[in-house]
């Protein structure tokens, strides 16, 4: 046990310096989540309130019979509440998605912000693990039969979602490039470079074809490119100079004129 403190202490010497960027992730994901947390007793609140009046519908109702009218209508609020509560949740679901695909489509975010494509970045990888399990326990829509158990499932996976995706984003921007070496970054810097040849209107189709092949060299072995990725940034490509014309027919995205696709023999 003593050689384990001592051990202990001798680490906190040399890398006392730790506690900053670890003071400042707590403190982000602190309020991330307590932002969530916001949200979702928000949300709480507001269905408690339509099932309240619905049962006070049905207390004030409580010693004659209920009309099949009655009974129809209280179901039919309840399911209102519920639809509700759902569709606000896949707006902010959909929400966070869409702000993940920002980066996973972006080749120019990638380059600046590479964690956030890093499954074995830690915050990453439990960002990515929310997702999986929020995606998992979304129901198909919000006209299906769902129980109040498995709102409150979707509600705190949406939830986690949300926070874990912010304390992931904020971590890559305050990181950045830094997990890599000198010659790498210089690599980085230079996809940069070539991607905005690549996308400038006023180089030719030519120059952009040779752009696009030193970005996914440089980019090899550094970053992963999802196909997604990778066709979104072809398009692009190909389509920002055939774009203005009008008249001919414009190239199919990757190819040019009296040459191969853009992404010959590539990935």
């Amino acid at each position: 046990m003593d050689v384990f403190f001592q051990d202990f202490w001798d680490f906190a010497r040399d890398y006392w310096w730790l506690i900053f960027p670890i003071m400042g992730m707590a403190g982000g994901a602190g309020k991330a989540w307590e932002r969530a947390a916001k949200r979702r007793h928000e949300r709480r609140l507001e269905t408690l309130r339509v099932k309240g009046e619905i049962k006070a519908a049905q207390l004030a109702a409580r010693g004659t019979v209920p009309t099949r009218e009655q009974k129809r209508r209280a179901d039919d609020d309840e399911r209102a509440a519920s639809r509700q509560m759902l569709e606000k949740l896949f707006a902010e679901h959909d929400e966070i998605t869409a702000r993940w695909l920002d980066y996973e489509l972006d080749v120019a975010k990638l380059i600046a912000f590479p964690a956030m494509s890093d499954g074995r970045q830690p915050l990453t990888a439990a960002f990515l693990r929310a997702k999986k399990t929020a995606d998992a326990v979304r129901p198909e829509s919000s006209d299906a039969t769902v129980s109040e158990s498995e709102i409150a499932e979707y509600l705190d996976a949406v939830g986690n979602y949300a926070v874990a995706f912010d304390v992931a984003e904020r971590d890559a921007r305050r990181v950045r490039d830094s997990g890599f070496s000198e010659d790498e970054r210089k690599r980085l810097d230079r996809a940069q470079h070539m991607l905005a040849v690549a996308l400038d209107d006023a180089a030719t189709q030519a120059e952009r074809n040779v752009a696009y092949k030193r970005v996914r060299e440089e980019l090899d072995g550094l970053i992963l490119l999802s196909d997604e990725a990778v066709d979104a940034l072809k398009k692009k490509v190909a389509g920002e100079l055939a774009a203005p014309r009008s008249t001919g027919t414009a190239p199919e995205p990757g190819a040019s004129p009296g040459r191969g696709p853009l992404n010959s023999g590539e990935h």
